[in-house]
């Protein structure tokens, strides 16, 4: 298991995170959630892991023969490891804001831990895949079910099919007002966008919501 608490980054000379600290600023008054889901395989892990300032907490196991009758490893090759509790990073917005990740399994029988931590959370960013776009309908049914408001980004694989957006929108039976993005991932850029992303969406409503 992989476990870091600590930032490989450091601190500047003026004792302010240099975009990797280990300790919170003084000022830092406001904590803001988001979830980063989705299904099995789909690069929760690297999503949090581009984003965060400091070396992301991981809950990983090596995945074990027992389990590939328990998990769908189609369209993960090469995937040896697999997310067993959650993935933890921090992201400081501005003096007084920081954001916190947390990257819940996309496994159903982790259903039990996926809803309590979506407790306190803001909204969340639903990573899919062309090659298993059906497979996040479960994780789109719960956020629904529990009223959090989400973004869907459409996750970059080398080897995966480019559809128009229009048909990946039909085929998730995504609302009007659902944003639809692609991203990398891996690229702290792209994963920024498309966080960015969802929190716009998440502003919009609440700019539309009675005073």
């Amino acid at each position: 298991m992989d476990s870091a608490l600590a930032s490989d980054r450091g601190v500047s000379h003026s004792g302010v995170p240099d975009g990797g600290g280990v300790y919170l600023r003084g000022t830092v008054r406001t904590a803001a959630k988001l979830l980063v889901v989705g299904h099995f395989g789909v690069g929760k892990t690297t999503f949090v892991g581009a984003l965060s300032e400091i070396r992301p907490l991981r809950t990983e196991e090596t995945m074990t023969q027992a389990g590939a009758h328990v998990d769908d490893l189609s369209g993960t090759d090469g995937k040896t490891t697999t997310t067993v509790a959650m993935d933890f990073g921090r992201l400081t917005l501005s003096d007084s804001l920081v954001l916190y990740l947390f990257g819940a399994p996309g496994q159903q029988r982790f259903t039990r831990l996926w809803l309590d931590m979506i407790q306190g959370a803001l909204g969340a960013l639903v990573l899919a895949d062309t090659r298993r776009l059906d497979h996040s309908f479960d994780v789109m049914g719960l956020l629904e079910e529990h009223g959090v408001p989400y973004a869907v980004a459409v996750n970059h694989f080398d080897d995966a099919p480019v559809f128009p957006e229009e048909e990946i929108r039909e085929a998730l039976d995504l609302l009007p007002e659902t944003p639809l993005v692609t991203c990398d991932a891996r690229d702290r850029v792209s994963a920024t966008r498309a966080l960015i992303t969802l929190v716009d969406h998440l502003h919009a409503r609440t700019a539309q919501e009675p005073l």
